[in-house]
């Protein structure tokens, strides 16, 4: 297993309540394909440019490990997901 990280940009225009249920989504597919070391919570931020007209986003940093093989299906879930703005996952040296 690889250790990556991953950073969700979430529409701003939400509540609360939905920011955070869309977190505890996210952490327990990682959880059931992986092992969830932990989830930073940046708040709202400014984002540099616009992004699907927005200019603000709530910030969430995802750590964990995982196979390979199952990024591809975590990013397919973000790219469904109407409420992300962006997102990446990179992998973290050891």
């Amino acid at each position: 297993m690889n250790k990556y990280e991953s950073v969700i940009i979430i529409n701003p225009n939400l509540e609360d309540a939905k920011v955070k249920e869309l977190t505890e989504r996210f952490s327990k597919l990682v959880e059931k394909n992986g092992k969830l070391e932990n989830v930073e919570e940046m708040g709202k931020k400014k984002l540099a440019y616009p992004v699907q007209k927005q200019t603000e986003g709530f910030y969430e940093v995802l750590h964990f490990e995982a196979e390979p093989a199952f990024i591809a299906e975590l990013e397919r879930v973000y790219r469904i997901t109407d409420e992300v703005l962006k997102f990446i996952v990179v992998r973290k040296e050891d």
